[in-house]
């Protein structure tokens, strides 16, 4: 595809289905050029570098986020079922999780995120800078939660590129198993017949979202 046919949006939308297929790490320009069926100069030339389109893409993903009412809902069922829409996206985008820290990810769809959460904490009487903190509790708390899972990705993927990825497999399960077993708890974990160890406990999100804005609230006032 010629560079002045090639669109943006596109690009975009070509690179999400990469990050999401192979992470970070397999975000190659020259692959997404191929994709879409053009050189990798004619992408360069629509969003400038590597760096620049991660931070597009992610923007683009936070649009997914869901907004709810909180004057409709109440807030406490709004801010859970934000929560819950932010955990799933980061969960369909694990590469998003990865990206934090690495690359400057602000534009139109996390701001349009998180002016909204702002309101669904003040609809709920956080006042002030108490509306921030709610806010950046929570939020730190899916991102925590959605850590795992794009750990887990991105290291399944580490071993799919070994040859040896199944005996490998098993071989780091044993490991984490040698060392649980060492500690009580964790032991009687382990030797349960349903035991999956590294597993997080099934529910343990929705659990610990609905405790922690329990405690928000309570802790108002």
């Amino acid at each position: 595809m010629a560079r002045d046919q090639l669109t943006r949006d596109q690009i975009v939308k070509a690179a999400i289905e990469l990050l999401d297929a192979e992470g970070l790490e397999g975000l190659n320009m020259r692959d997404l050029g191929r994709r879409l069926r053009s050189a990798a100069t004619a992408v360069y030339w629509h969003v400038g570098s590597k760096d620049a389109l991660i931070a597009l893409a992610a923007d683009e993903a936070w649009h997914e986020a869901e907004l709810p009412d909180p004057a409709e809902l109440g807030w406490r069922e709004a801010a859970y079922r934000m929560a819950v829409s932010l955990h799933a996206m980061f969960t369909r985008h694990p590469w998003l999780v990865q990206a934090f820290g690495a690359y400057p990810i602000y534009g139109p769809g996390k701001a349009r995120h998180d002016d909204h959460a702002l309101g669904v904490y003040e609809a709920g009487g956080f006042v002030g800078i108490e509306a921030d903190q709610a806010a950046a509790a929570v939020f730190t708390f899916v991102l925590g939660n959605a850590l795992g899972v794009a750990a887990q990705q991105a290291f399944n993927r580490k071993l799919a590129r070994d040859a040896n990825a199944e005996e490998l497999a098993r071989a780091h399960q044993a490991d984490a198993v040698a060392v649980a077993v060492g500690f009580p708890r964790l032991r009687a974990r382990v030797e349960s017949p349903s035991a999956e160890y590294a597993a997080g406990p099934e529910g343990g999100f929705e659990f610990g979202l609905r405790a922690m804005l329990h405690g928000l609230e309570s802790g108002r006032h």
